[in-house]
Parts: C-alpha cells; structure tokens; sequence
C-alpha cells in the first residue's frame, strides 16, 4: 500500500463556505431530470468511498470501518460518528483514511482528518487529501414517507470485497430516536444519554441494510439527491435497546441534519 500523502490545507474550508453561501449545500450538479436507476448507481459510485483506518503496525494497514459518501467542494466525506476509530494521541501512525473509487475503476488511498463530529446524531465530516470527488447533492427537503430509495455501501465489508452494492427500498415513517423503554433494564448507557439529550426525528426506511452500510447515502431514486445517512449502530442500538432480539428495521439520519452539520462546520 503506497503512503499516504499530507493532507491539503485547511484553507479549502472558504471553498465550502462560498459553496453553503450560494445554496449549493450539497456541491455537485445534480441531474436535469430523473435518471434510471442503473444510471444512477453509476454516477453515485463515483462518489461512495470506503471509510477506515490506516496503522503503519497494522495488518492489513487499511482497516475497514464503514461506507461514506463525497459532497460539498469534492473534498468533504460524510460518514457517522461511530464507525471511525478512536482517537489516540499516542498511535501517531495510526490515522483516518479513506479509499475513493477512480474513473480507471480502481480503488485510490486518501488520507483524511475529522472536522467535525456529532455523536449525539452520530454524524461525522471528514475532508480528503489528493483532488476533489464527484460530489452528491443533499436533498433541501425532508423525503415523505412512500419515497423509493436507494442504499449504497459495501455490505459486509472487506469480507466480500469494496463492491459497491445498491439495495431498493422506501421510507417507510418518521420516527424519533428516543423511544421509552418498557423495562427500564433494558436502556443501554447510550440510550440513556439519548434520553437526557432529547429526541431528533430520523428516517425509518423499508430496505435491507447490513454491516458495511453504515455511514452510505440514502438515495431518493427520482431525484438522484441524498435524502439521508444510512445508521447502522447507535441509532438502531438506542431505538430497539429494550428488545431481545433486532428487528431488522433500517434507519437513516436525515440530509437536513447533515447539512446543518456542513453549515456549523463553514461557519468557522
């Protein structure tokens, strides 16, 4: 695995800040019209990178963590909080990193650094080294439950390979992260901090999600714009903390708290 290059510059953040300013929240033009769905996944790809760590004691030195998708300038990667390692000060040769698939189909290193976290929505923003990504659009309005969507990631990781892999589906209601428990016992330290925290709305969706989608877009297959963060872990482990057993249920943190989390970041 070749090095990993430094990092641009955090000057680049000016470039996002021009972008939120014009309403381009998401960056990247957006199609004129509906696309077919192969087309779709086609153009998407471009833009769903493998999210991970790079240890120069590791090995392999890539590690999987999670799926995460490009959006502002080209240089901003949207994943979620939980998925990316902990940070140790001490591990200097252990860093964030993140692999982008090339127009030669071929997958690229990059190494990358947190800007900006949200573990209460389980969010992150990370921003990229090397040249800038085919972006997605975020969508500028909630997705109304009936939606046809699309899941992008690498389900399973590493274990089958980087295979971008779609999965269909609906939103099928809006639901709220903080959901009482029927037997306090069952509340999960997570949970209760989501509790103290209080309640954020979040796209409960009809599709199949597995380990791997975490951290991918949630695709709205008529207008091709992300409509949210596909969540694999917090969110699922506070909502269904009092069952015995999952339910299956996907959820997705919606594009507007990510774009609010794009916003707060250019504004500093």
């Amino acid at each position: 695995m070749p090095a990993l290059r430094p990092a641009f510059a955090p000057t680049r953040r000016r470039g996002l800040a021009a972008c939120l300013a014009l309403g381009l929240l998401c960056g990247g033009a957006g199609p004129a019209a509906a696309e077919p769905l192969p087309q779709l996944i086609a153009r998407a790809k471009r833009s769903v990178v493998v999210v991970g760590s790079y240890g120069l004691m590791d090995n392999p030195r890539f590690g999987f963590r999670a799926a995460g998708f490009v959006v502002g300038d080209g240089l901003q990667v949207l994943t979620n909080a939980h998925v990316l390692p902990a940070e140790t000060p001490e591990r200097v040769d252990r860093t964030v990193a993140v692999q982008v698939w090339t127009a030669e189909g071929s997958w690229q290193l990059r190494s990358a650094r947190v800007l900006a976290r949200n573990p209460g929505q389980d969010l992150a923003l990370l921003e990229i080294d090397g040249p800038p990504v085919p972006a997605l659009r975020l969508a500028a309005q909630d997705a109304p439950e009936g939606t046809s969507i699309a899941l992008m990631g690498f389900p399973i990781g590493n274990a089958i390979g980087y295979v971008h892999t779609t999965h269909r589906g609906i939103v099928s209601a809006w639901s709220s992260v903080s959901m009482p428990a029927s037997d306090p016992s069952g509340l999960s330290p997570r949970a209760v901090r989501q509790l103290r925290d209080g309640a954020f709305r979040l796209m409960q969706l009809d599709a199949i999600a597995y380990p791997g989608n975490s951290g991918g877009p949630v695709l709205d297959i008529d207008s091709g714009e992300v409509v949210g963060v596909l969540q694999g872990g917090a969110v699922k482990g506070t909502k269904e903390a009092a069952l015995s057993a999952p339910t299956g249920i996907t959820y997705a943190v919606p594009a507007s708290t990510a774009a609010a989390l794009l916003a707060e970041h250019a504004k500093r």
